[in-house]
């Protein structure tokens, strides 16, 4: 497996397939490995925060969930195959659980939400068996509650961490050595649409790469975090221009004489 550095964050470059291949592989040896959604807003985040660089480097795998990731690598000339959106790997990851009546533990999101995503989750994939739910919170002075009411649930095959980044990120990083954990997913917001707390953005809209857009409207609130994207989309740039004129300088370089001069 290849991965991509986008500006200091390793994304890899896997599939749907390759990423549900991955998490069955890991839920059937009982790894206790944890996997990473980095998109823009958290390698931006990362660059200033060297905890979260830290746990995003520590995990088992970063899925390309941010569809500007993949302009950047395909910008620098070192394209990622697929864009691994989180929320469709939840639910692909459900459907094959469900036919392994594999157990499923929701932590994290706001008040009643992760209890009304477990029912959905159950009602639409029969066979899916989610064991437990808590919100508690990212703080480390809660983790051992959070642990406890894992610990009571054991054993789980996959737990869908839901406190955002850095909070999800660093909250793996401290605790899933200390759980009967196979596998443990950060999923952002991911439980806040299933819910149906928050509407999803239309097939359409995703397809063209603007569901923060979407998002932002719906979640008008967000507008200080969406600056992020800014930001990246500067430092990509950028970065793509640097390579570019390395390219050539490297051409004249190595070129003949004559050749040179025509370049």
């Amino acid at each position: 497996m290849s991965s991509r550095d986008i500006l200091g964050v390793r994304v890899d470059d896997v599939t749907y397939a390759e990423t549900l291949a991955f998490l069955q592989a890991a839920i059937a040896a009982r790894r206790g490995c944890y996997v990473v959604t980095p998109n823009p807003e958290i390698v931006m985040r990362a660059r200033r925060d060297a905890a979260l660089r830290a746990a995003l480097a520590g995990a088992a795998l970063a899925v390309p969930d941010g569809g500007g990731l993949l302009l950047a690598a395909r910008l620098w000339g070192v394209p990622l195959r697929e864009q691994v959106r989180g929320t469709d790997l939840v639910y692909r990851l459900a459907e094959q659980s469900a036919a392994r009546h594999q157990r499923w533990f929701l932590l994290g999101a706001g008040p009643g939400v992760a209890e009304e995503a477990a029912r959905r989750l159950e009602r639409r994939y029969p066979g899916l068996l989610v064991v437990g739910t808590f919100a508690g919170s990212p703080a480390p002075a809660d983790d051992a509650a959070a642990r406890e009411a894992i610990a009571r649930a054991a054993p789980v095959d996959v737990l869908l961490v839901a406190y955002g980044a850095p909070g999800q990120e660093l909250w793996m990083a401290r605790n899933l050595p200390h759980l009967p954990v196979a596998v443990a997913i950060g999923v952002g917001g991911v439980l806040d649409y299933i819910s149906g707390r928050v509407p999803r953005a239309p097939a359409w809209l995703r397809a063209l790469g603007l569901e923060w857009l979407f998002r932002l409207l719906v979640q008008p609130w967000r507008w200080r975090r969406q600056t992020a994207l800014v930001r990246f989309a500067l430092r990509v740039l950028l970065e793509a221009l640097r390579r570019r004129l390395g390219r050539r300088a490297l051409r004249r370089a190595v070129a003949p004489p004559a050749l040179a001069v025509a370049l």
